[in-house]
């Protein structure tokens, strides 16, 4: 009882801050991906220019408003997901897509390095026609030059309810002061 209370709480607390994760407005746009811990990737998306904010949390699943520790026990179906917020006149769809491709391996389903489970697995949602188009022919161009030994399982499918993690999990490798020389390349 009181954890559901306190995930009811933490879940009022961040719908009141992400409304830009849902409508970003102005010229700006977003997107959504999963590939492993979302602590990593979120980070190497933060260090792209253009990309205006980030938030991790869980996307793709079938069960309401998740906690971490829901989705860890392989029940809710979501993934460790990661949205960004870009201005598309600095940064372009195509080029978050290409930077997701160098960031994880996209040949292993639901496992990412030691991180292993169906919340771990490869997906680009897309949020319209335009991103699906885009997305299908980053994945195809990398199939056809063989950029990867094995065959890429990554999924390609709609977008559907995003729900933010919890707080400490945002900016996670930010705040502990991790990888900040891992990243080099993506540099704004």
């Amino acid at each position: 009882m009181e954890e559901n209370k306190k995930a009811e709480q933490r879940n009022a607390a961040l719908e009141e801050n992400t409304d830009i994760f849902e409508n970003p407005g102005g010229n700006l746009e977003k997107a959504t991906f999963a590939a492993g811990c979302f602590w990593g990737i979120e980070e190497a998306f933060r260090q792209v220019k253009g990309v205006v904010a980030t938030a991790v949390g869980y996307s793709g699943g079938h069960f309401e408003k998740p906690t971490y520790e829901q989705v860890c026990t392989l029940n809710t179906g979501h993934a460790e997901a990661v949205r960004v917020i870009f201005d598309p006149k600095v940064v372009s769809y195509k080029t978050l897509l290409d930077v997701l491709w160098k960031i994880h391996d996209p040949t292993t389903k639901d496992r990412q390095g030691p991180d292993v489970g169906k919340q771990y697995r490869s997906v680009i949602f897309y949020h319209n026609e335009e991103q699906k188009a885009a997305a299908l022919a980053s994945k195809e161009e990398r199939e056809k030059a063989g950029v990867f030994k094995n065959p890429i399982v990554t999924e390609i499918v709609p977008v559907s309810e995003f729900y933010m993690a919890e707080d400490y999990h945002q900016q996670y490798f930010e705040k502990k002061g991790f990888l900040q020389n891992i990243f080099r390349s993506f540099k704004k």
